[in-house]
């Protein structure tokens, strides 16, 4: 028996490994994808609502594409004005805080003289001088990211596009690859599957907002200089569950020290304290619910090993692939276990469109799922 399980735990390993390094090889093209599935999860319910309003399936998502990328470029835009705007003044504030840090440090317990901190300038100099090159070849590499970034983002343009016009379509080719012995449960997970990820986006970006929003009204009110490029940060960084909160708080209390002294940051640290224990027990329990719910092991795993395979993109993704995967073998286990139970096995040559439930229509598991659907009104998938 310990043979036994030892050979499947080893089969189980090399199959992860072999996965993990497949991933990594096409990084770009796998995140791509990742991301696109998640811009249609937000934008899909605003195709459906415009295609029962009657319009057709091509000008609706066009309508909603063009809204939703034209919103986004706006945002942008505008933190990058804010941020040229107040670049001057806080680089005065920055060299502000420098000397307050030295005058500080030389009338301070630690016993710190002018000839070690110039000694410390002068080495940090020293640094910048001799490792040149190597900044200069960061600085290319950095291009580079910038490059894949934007390669990347056009193709998951490309995918959320595709799946919002053609959803259902794109499912329907997807099973042809599915053995007809698994068809039916792969059919039936799909849609639930699709509804965990379209949960998790909708929840997560209202969390985001209302974390952003009081975050950003404290900020201001506190008179900390770019406020509303914070609040933006806080909200992207809200994507990347535990770690994205924590950089972004810590963000916001670094500009409240260097602009307005201690004082100032510790009440920016206690306004991010406090939104984010709002948001950890009152917010994620109630608007994300249990069905997406992760345990913060998972959750903290999953960030870790995206970020590892796939810096940022990688830690954003991580969680609803997670998510999604726990749905989908809860799903596939009960599918199993019914069928076992009632003697019956999945219809031979099952389709999207023939497979039924664990138990057919009449039992607890979905009856006939149906894949995405491009129609209107329809509630499985991201053409819908």
């Amino acid at each position: 028996m310990a043979a036994e399980v030892g050979w499947r735990l080893l089969i189980l390993a090399g199959v992860i490994y072999v996965l993990v390094k497949v991933i990594s090889a096409f990084s770009l093209l796998v995140l791509a994808f990742a991301i696109g599935l998640l811009i249609t999860a937000l934008l899909q319910p605003t195709v459906a609502r415009l295609r029962r309003l009657g319009i057709g399936r091509g000008l609706a998502t066009m309508i909603t594409f063009v809204t939703g990328v034209a919103s986004i470029g706006l945002v942008g835009w505008f933190v990058v004005w804010q941020v040229m705007e107040n670049l001057d003044d806080l680089t005065k504030q920055v060299q502000g805080g420098i000397e307050e840090l030295k005058t500080w440090l030389l009338n301070s317990p630690f016993h710190v003289t002018e000839e070690q901190i110039n000694n410390v300038a002068d080495s940090l100099n020293d640094w910048l001088g001799s490792n040149s090159q190597e900044i200069t070849s960061a600085g290319w590499q950095g291009v580079t990211v910038v490059v894949e970034f934007f390669s990347g983002a056009l193709l998951a343009l490309f995918v959320s596009i595709f799946l919002l016009y053609d959803g259902r379509r794109v499912w329907n080719w997807t099973l042809n690859f599915v053995p007809q012995v698994a068809r039916g449960g792969i059919a039936g997970a799909g849609p639930m599957a699709w509804a965990t990820l379209t949960s998790y986006v909708r929840g997560t970006v209202i969390v985001a907002f209302i974390d952003a929003f009081f975050i950003g009204i404290g900020i201001y009110f506190l008179d900390v200089p770019m406020a509303v490029p914070l609040a933006v940060f806080i909200f992207l960084f809200s994507f990347i569950p535990i770690v994205g909160a924590f950089a972004s708080g810590t963000l916001a209390v670094l500009v409240a020290f260097v602009a307005n002294g201690v004082v100032t940051a510790l009440l920016v640290l206690a306004v991010v304290l406090a939104v984010q224990q709002l948001e950890g027990h009152v917010l994620q329990p109630l608007i994300l619910g249990r069905l997406v719910s992760v345990h913060p092991l998972g959750v903290v795993l999953a960030v870790t090993g995206g970020s590892l395979i796939a810096g940022i993109p990688g830690a954003v993704t991580a969680v609803p692939v997670v998510a999604v995967l726990n749905t989908v073998v809860t799903y596939l286990r009960r599918y199993a276990a019914e069928n076992a139970l009632h003697g019956g096995a999945t219809p031979h040559g099952a389709t999207a469109e023939t497979a039924e439930g664990p138990s057919g229509p009449s039992g607890p598991g979905p009856s006939r799922p149906e894949p995405p659907d491009s129609s209107p009104g329809g509630t499985n998938g991201p053409g819908r």
